[in-house]
């Protein structure tokens, strides 16, 4: 975020999710479901834990997770305003690196080497990103807050798996919900604090861009509908691409709009990261997959061989035997 006096706005966007869980409870309201809608809310709560959702769980299980949202949206935003907006995709694109090693570290994931060789791809593309604009104190600064909005990802991610485990499609709508609650009642007394404490001073309302305040809003709410609700549709891994797609839209954008120069060691990082990232999308499985793919295909090939020989062997046998009337 560029300014503190944006901090303000982010609680009206990160406001959005309570809307889901909400229009569920309204819809079902409407429709007088109500016995059904609320046996669904309490399965969702108990999600929670045995208690539902307490005050004690809104602080301990929640809380963590909406100041660690808030951490990595402030961080990305501050970044944009350091560097270009491809080189912050790119590299955000290493969150799943940090959560590959976080998951090793804390949830004692499979240890695969490919995916080591991933993290230190990701790794050597930061150090090379960081390279390509000459260590300038802009560059570095924007580089050090997207690894760290990556890492607040990242730790968001591993701590959601390691508290809650996997959330269904209701429980994922209430969890957001609360997201949103929190923001609400404590992030958006942030930028009240900084004005009566005169760290910071509000202009006009007439002067901020409600347009593009609302059309950025909008895009946040569908990115995060798309995002969290996706993956009960379609596959995880289906929806990681989105991540990489939007390195060459990003690219195309700013060699229009700003004065990016796609120099070699920028290139090269690009590839390094995106390479690394691609690993990190290989199943754990893929190497028991890739050999049965490899001994179907020799096994495939040898009846070929076998089928093919045995055509042309009652030939070669019929000219063997074949008398020669030469003399």
């Amino acid at each position: 975020m560029p300014e503190s006096r944006r901090a303000g706005v982010r609680p009206s966007r990160k406001a959005l999710p309570s809307l889901y869980f909400g229009s569920f409870m309204l819809l079902g309201k409407k429709l007088d479901f109500r016995p059904i809608q609320q046996e669904r809310y309490w399965e969702c709560c108990r999600f929670f834990g045995d208690n539902g959702l307490t005050l004690k769980v809104f602080f301990t299980k929640a809380a963590p997770f909406g100041v660690l949202w808030t951490l990595t949206n402030y961080l990305y935003l501050h970044a944009i305003k350091k560097i270009n907006a491809t080189d912050v995709s790119v590299l955000f694109c290493c969150n799943k690196s940090f959560v590959f090693l976080l998951s090793w570290i804390v949830l004692r994931d499979r240890f695969m080497g490919v995916r080591i060789v991933a993290a230190i791809l990701a790794i050597a593309g930061i150090v090379m990103m960081t390279y390509a604009d000459g260590f300038h104190s802009h560059s570095v600064i924007g580089i050090a807050l997207v690894v760290g909005s990556a890492s607040m990802s990242a730790l968001y991610k591993v701590l959601f798996k390691l508290l809650l485990g996997s959330a269904k499609f209701g429980e994922a709508a209430l969890f957001l919900s609360i997201l949103g609650v929190f923001n609400i009642l404590f992030i958006t007394c942030i930028p009240v604090i900084l004005y009566f404490t005169r760290v910071e001073y509000w202009n006009s309302f007439d002067d901020i861009p409600w347009g593009n305040l609302c059309g950025f809003s909008i895009l946040l709410l569908t990115f995060n509908i798309v995002l969290n609700f996706g993956i009960a549709v379609t596959y995880p891994t289906l929806m990681s691409l989105g991540i990489v797609l939007s390195v060459p839209v990003n690219a195309v954008v700013d060699h229009y709009t700003s004065q990016i120069v796609f120099n070699g060691v920028r290139v090269i990082a690009i590839i390094i990261i995106g390479l690394g990232f691609l690993l990190l999308l290989l199943p754990e499985e893929w190497d028991v997959w890739l050999i049965k793919l490899l001994t179907r295909l020799k096994v495939r090939k040898k009846e070929e061989t076998a089928e093919s020989s045995g055509d042309l062997g009652p030939q070669s046998r019929s000219r063997r035997a074949r008398p020669s009337f030469a003399r």
